[in-house]
């Protein structure tokens, strides 16, 4: 399985995949991969975090395992969990085997321990049913786990992470401990709807992504969305610009600009002018406050290339 030969080399391959970024963003992708340290991606919602996981995978050529985060999520969504209707149906086809296993017991007690003793037969990993950290970690070739918006995952399930980050391993307590066939790279993704622990940020690299700046933003637009015309796409850009400094409850990203780029094509739009700007509100605010306060601002906003 490939790697990154070097920092540059890390550009190059992520770029080529579509997924254009800064130096920085290179040198601790590279890092990561170099050194089977678990990357936390950290920034605002829509700048590209999950994006980077997948470019990251496709670049190097490896499958992607994605957990979704989310309140309440526990080990047997993300880990394992037993198929108890297998279980069950297993046991009525040998339950002739059962009565014969127990048939000759002296006592309650004595049946209890002879079934104790074959219960490895049903609690094995023929009747586990793998989640995405399980799948990750017993892949035969090197995956990404890619494990999205962990902030929005409960404290305890953080701590749950923590032998996985460390270690690239799990225990399982009725089969025991399964390390990693082949190191996964892990990139975990956070919005910062709460403050990772310490535990957690020791056990990774960090990466914040925050807005791009307006070069990098174009490039991104003429990446993605190359049908704008050049001259749409540089005064699109700055627009956006100007939005994101207006105190907004949510700034839009990335995700919003290239939105809002192919919005402008399927209108058959040349020019941003105030009128585009009000018309295509649903396209950049997310929040019926921030769109008043953007369409007040229409001239502003929409300036001049």
């Amino acid at each position: 399985m490939k790697g990154f030969g070097s920092v540059e080399d890390t550009r190059r391959a992520l770029e080529a995949v579509g997924y254009i970024c800064t130096p920085q963003i290179a040198t601790v992708v590279f890092l990561a991969a170099a050194t089977d340290k678990p990357l936390l991606v950290e920034g605002p919602a829509g700048v590209g975090k999950t994006e980077l996981a997948k470019a990251v995978a496709e670049s190097l050529g490896r499958r992607m395992v994605r957990l979704q985060c989310y309140e309440g999520l526990d080990e047997a969504k993300a880990l394992y969990e037993w198929e108890y209707a297998k279980q069950l149906l297993y046991t009525q086809i040998v339950k002739e085997k059962v009565r014969e296993l127990i048939g000759s017991a002296a006592s309650l007690s004595e049946a209890v321990e002879r079934i104790a003793a074959e219960e490895s037969a049903f609690f094995s990993e023929r009747f586990m049913l793998a989640r995405p950290l399980l799948k990750a970690i017993t892949a035969a070739d090197p995956v990404v786990l890619l494990i999205d918006e962990v902030d929005k995952s409960d404290p305890e399930f953080e701590a749950f992470l923590l032998e996985l980050l460390s270690d690239f391993q799990v225990t399982i307590p009725e089969l025991g401990t399964r390390r990693a066939v082949s190191i996964p790279l892990v990139v975990l993704t956070s919005n910062s709807f709460r403050d990772m622990s310490d535990a957690l940020k020791r056990r990774c690299l960090h990466l914040y992504i925050d807005y791009p700046p307006p070069d990098q933003e174009l490039a991104i637009v003429r990446s993605k969305v190359p049908g704008l015309t050049e001259a749409l796409a540089r005064h699109m850009v700055a627009a956006m610009g100007r939005i994101r400094c207006l105190e907004l409850k949510k700034k839009p990203s990335i995700s919003e600009t290239l939105d809002w780029a192919r919005a402008l094509i399927a209108l058959q739009l040349d020019t941003l002018s105030p009128e585009v700007v009000e018309a295509t509100l649903g396209v950049i605010c997310k929040h019926r406050d921030d769109a008043r306060q953007v369409a007040q601002q229409s001239g502003q906003v929409a300036g001049s290339a």
